[in-house]
């Protein structure tokens, strides 16, 4: 018999938290204040892991996920949730690991950004296999816990035009010779473009080339292929094409890219981060700025629109340079950049950058901690925004910036980067 539990709450994954015999059980599709049946399916050391089967007293926050494929696709995690209280969710996360990991806590909550909860997302890695027992290819998310994908026609957190190709796509490799060669369709998704970049480990036949220009001219798209890294991600066609790009109207930026360079999923998102990320930065001309860890110049350029003088520092040379060339797009000489390793960051090389007044640190999810670690005692930037997506790392490095360095965590908060899911984007300010 399946045992019933109270569900006590919800963890950083967005699963229910109960205890069998006082071990904790993590239940996946259970919501906090829940009584539920569930089927453990995995047991651990020191917990369980189980699938709710009936939900006996449903929380007044479960919504009805819009997706049918919710529960087999492993895109999203918490469609079940009310889209606020995913975000009251994920800023309790935030505060629990400032407290715990970090052990500080903000002066000032800053309200969640939020913005469209569904057909938001502009960038996708979709799987592609040839499956015999499913009669032929399939293109989209895997299923969770799994290396299968899913059984999927459509998904409701793409735009709509990449939602209504995945059928089509899913026929396309049906046609093709290489179909068992393609095992990923990268989507990047423009105001006015829209690209897949197809993962190729053979070549296409002269015939497959046709199938693919049809389908290209068919559904208003553009085709580029990867043979093996990203140097080797090209157009395929229309060879001739209008460059991807975003823009920050705020700031009156237009940011082209290329397809595999990073940018934001959330368009929406991404502009009212920036537009929050200026006002706690506040940056002023004659200030000397420095944006580390700056991409394509997501945030560098609009400071650079301030009037401030700002040095970009960015890892990948391909990135620099695309920020360099956004730059003079948007003629901003004032905005400069450079190439370094920010996870080797020293005192004597962070010394070797020159005085900044300010600071804005965007790092992946393995947070900055090199750089916080190398801030001078004296001279150091007075005010330091960190934007951050992983809550683990942010509170490492506040605990770093507040307990060793003397900066004060004035506000923190997140922003809904990637409704549905367990993902905590977030912004924090320290000052001194």
């Amino acid at each position: 018999m399946n045992p019933i539990v109270d569900i006590l709450s919800l963890d950083h994954e967005g699963h229910g938290v109960a205890r069998i015999d006082n071990k904790v059980t993590f239940v996946d599709g259970a919501l906090a204040s829940e009584r539920a049946e569930i089927a453990v399916y995995r047991k651990h050391a020191k917990y369980n892991s189980a699938n709710a089967v009936a939900i006996l007293k449903a929380s007044a926050q479960r919504a009805e996920p819009r997706c049918k494929y919710f529960g087999r696709c492993g895109g999203c995690s918490m469609q079940h949730l009310e889209p606020s209280a995913q975000v009251a969710a994920k800023q309790r996360v935030l505060e629990e690991n400032l407290a715990r990991i970090g052990k500080v806590k903000p002066d000032i909550i800053l309200s969640a950004l939020h913005g469209p909860s569904w057909a938001y997302r502009t960038r996708a890695r979709l799987s592609a296999r040839w499956v015999d027992k499913k009669g032929g290819g399939l293109v989209g998310f895997r299923e969770k816990r799994s290396s299968f994908i899913a059984d999927m026609s459509s998904c409701e957190v793409l735009t709509p035009n990449v939602s209504a190709l995945i059928q089509p796509l899913r026929e396309l490799i049906n046609e093709l010779s290489n179909a068992a060669r393609i095992p990923q369709i990268e989507v990047a998704v423009g105001e006015h473009v829209t690209v897949l970049v197809f993962r190729l480990l053979e070549p296409w036949s002269d015939d497959d080339a046709d199938k693919v220009r049809a389908f290209a001219e068919r559904h208003r798209v553009q085709v580029w292929e990867q043979a093996k890294g990203p140097d080797t991600v090209l157009p395929f066609w229309p060879r001739i094409a209008p460059e991807l790009s975003y823009s920050l109207p705020e700031f009156g930026l237009v940011m082209p890219f290329k397809p595999t360079d990073f940018t934001q999923v959330n368009v929406a998102i991404n502009r009212a981060l920036v537009s929050r990320a200026m006002r706690l930065l506040n940056p002023q001309p004659g200030e000397r700025i420095g944006d580390l860890f700056c991409g394509l110049g997501n945030f560098t350029l609009p400071i650079a629109r301030s009037g401030a003088e700002v040095i970009g520092i960015e890892g990948s040379a391909e990135l620099v340079a695309r920020a360099r060339a956004n730059a003079r797009h948007n003629h901003l000489p004032n905005a400069r950049f450079g190439v370094d390793n920010l996870f080797e960051m020293t005192p004597e090389k962070f010394a070797a950058l020159g005085h900044f007044d300010k600071l804005l640190v965007d790092p992946p999810r393995s947070g900055a901690i090199e750089v916080v670690k190398s801030l001078p005692e004296s001279g150091a930037p007075h005010r330091i925004v960190y934007v951050s997506c992983d809550p683990a790392t942010l509170a490492r490095d506040a605990e770093v910036l507040v307990h060793v360095k003397g900066y004060r965590l004035e506000a923190a908060g997140v922003a809904n980067m990637f409704p549905h899911t367990a993902h905590v984007e977030s912004i924090a300010l320290f000052v001194r």
